[in-house]
């Protein structure tokens, strides 16, 4: 395997860390300026990040070869008010990339909303890539869905591996591997009252399915059809986990299971994202599904970060 260092920033809940590790990483920095998601870091990986990266100064960084980063997403979502780099938000890249002009590491991997892609006819996305390859990288983008990775989720996201000039070196993306399981395969045998929904304005539009499905099968709703109340059948996958909770069922919707209308539970949901089951959350439930929410899809990562790994950029000479 592998041995490599790299740095995880906007590090979140780890999980760019779960996937660097898997393939033989050593994390030497990480940081969030979230206090909370610092508490669930530490509690998973003996390591509380920084805070607020722009704090930071690129020569208190340790020396590594990948630079991690879910950067901030928000200002190109869907979800939140659009306004790309006009958002102080989005001018968080350029705390990257002033990390990247000290160290110069060999590969950068980042990831962001799809959106990000097309936001402002693509002018957020044009900085960002030509921004890193005034640094001395080639730039390589995809983006990847995470049900066609084995995970029971359509969260579609966009994918930055830059690898330095210098290295001639060439990357490609990783092919789907398809998905077999669904929200079904994840769920606890038994959960507590409270995650199930009774509520008179619970309505079926559709009868539910007998047979998987590697796509959203929305049933019902719960009172109207916006974000919280949407219910979905267990034998297909969940939408895009969101960090806003809204509604009776949040920001991961609900689910008809055994002829019920229910929420998921912390742990089902870190497993579908691809956390272990030994992963903790030492906050209260709403900020451990905020987290989730706003996390990446691990076993994307992971595949992505095999093939870094297969670049042969840090096998020994």
């Amino acid at each position: 395997m592998a041995q490599f260092t790299f740095i995880d920033l906007f590090a979140g809940i780890g999980g760019f860390r779960q996937a660097m590790e898997a393939v033989g990483g050593t994390c030497v920095f990480s940081s969030d300026i979230d206090k909370h998601a610092r508490a669930t870091y530490l509690a998973n990986y003996n390591e509380e990040p920084a805070g607020d990266i722009k704090k930071i100064a690129a020569t208190d960084i340790p020396k590594f070869n990948v630079l991690c980063a879910g950067f901030p997403c928000q200002p190109y979502s869907i979800a939140g008010h659009k306004k790309g780099m006009d958002d102080e938000r989005g001018q968080i890249f350029f705390e990257i990339t002033r990390i990247i002009a000290h160290h110069k590491p060999e590969v950068i991997f980042l990831e962001n909303v799809a959106r990000l892609f097309k936001h402002d006819n693509g002018s957020a996305f044009n900085i960002i890539k030509k921004s890193i390859e005034e640094l001395g990288y080639k730039v390589y983008y995809q983006v990847l869905t995470a049900n066609d990775f084995g995970v029971a989720q359509v969260r579609k996201r966009l994918y930055f591996v830059c690898i330095r000039n210098d290295l001639n070196c060439s990357f490609k993306f990783p092919e789907p591997i398809g998905n077999e399981t669904a929200v079904e395969d994840y769920l606890d045998p038994e959960v507590g009252e409270k995650y199930y929904i009774n509520d008179p304005g619970i309505c079926f539009c559709k009868p539910d399915l007998t047979e998987k499905v590697n796509t959203t099968y929305r049933l019902g709703h719960i009172g109207s059809t916006s974000q919280g109340r949407r219910i979905y059948s267990a034998k297909g996958v969940t939408p895009t986990f969101v960090c806003q909770s809204r509604g009776p069922a949040g920001g991961m919707e609900a689910y008809y299971v055994d002829g019920r209308v229910r929420r998921l539970t912390v742990d089902e949901a870190k497993r579908i994202m691809g956390f272990p089951e030994d992963f903790v959350f030492p906050v209260p439930e709403y900020r451990a599904l905020e987290q989730l929410g706003n996390t990446v899809a691990v076993p994307v990562l992971k595949a992505i970060a095999r093939e870094i790994v297969g670049t042969g950029i840090f096998d020994e000479e």
